[in-house]
């Protein structure tokens, strides 16, 4: 194999791992997730504060959300897949 063929594969795996990377850095919300059509199928109290479960088909997310007086929404903490 060529030099430039080399350099060029190296160069393909280089820029689909940093796009790769950019998509797992984008955070997961309450709000994206329904965007992509999950449902709301049940909510519970837990020390973190409220937590959301959302569901599209075998995929199930857990979120926790959180709220003050002085904010104009409620925002969401994180969003973990359940396994």
């Amino acid at each position: 194999m060529s030099a430039t063929l080399r350099i060029a594969g190296a160069a393909a795996l280089m820029a689909a791992s940093a796009a790769g990377a950019a998509l797992a850095q984008t955070p997961v919300t309450v709000k994206s997730l329904l965007d992509q059509e999950f449902q709301v199928v049940g909510t519970v109290a837990s020390h973190a504060g409220p937590g959301v479960f959302l569901q599209k088909k075998d995929k199930l997310f857990f979120c926790v959300i959180a709220e003050t007086a002085a904010s104009p929404d409620v925002a969401t903490r994180y969003c973990k897949p359940v396994r």
